[in-house]
């Protein structure tokens, strides 16, 4: 049996940016039913949270895993499930693109708590200013798709 540990931070926003996930109860189910349904599919998220438009889940990798399944399983599962629960009015989806990013063993705990503050810290900063400083402290390239799902 390999021993592995490799966390991955990823961050991904709702379709357009909307915000579907509008009340702090809607958000809980959100968060809640994430971290059930990838339980159950042998995805280990260490933390959720987000915020009106968006999910931030800092996860532990299996050595079977990659990148491209965990979100596929993970927003593809939940955005079918509050559909089909009805929770809000409008069809929700989420957005194609995420970002995920290496969280060294060192920097869990910042990472982590950073996750947990999210409701405070979008009560001071959009999610167009946290996208724009990813984009730059993480040297990701725009691209003209991007920009113009806005």
């Amino acid at each position: 049996m390999p021993f592995i540990k490799v966390y991955i931070h990823f961050v991904w926003s709702t379709k357009n940016r909307e915000p579907y996930l509008s009340s702090p109860e809607l958000r809980k189910k959100m968060w809640k039913h994430i971290l059930d349904n990838a339980k159950k599919k042998g995805i280990f998220i260490d933390f959720v949270n987000g915020y009106a438009e968006h999910c931030h889940c800092l996860v532990s990798l299996g050595d079977d895993q990659t990148l491209q399944k965990i979100m596929q399983l993970i927003k593809g599962e939940s955005s079918y499930w509050i559909n089909k629960e009805g929770l809000i009015k409008e069809k929700f989806e989420w957005q194609d693109e995420y970002f995920a990013v290496s969280v060294s063993e060192s920097m869990i705990d910042r990472v982590r708590n950073y996750i947990k503050g999210q409701e405070n810290h979008h009560a001071h900063k959009t999610w167009e200013d946290e996208y724009n400083e990813m984009i730059e402290k993480f040297g990701f390239q725009r691209f003209q798709d991007n920009i113009d799902n806005k």
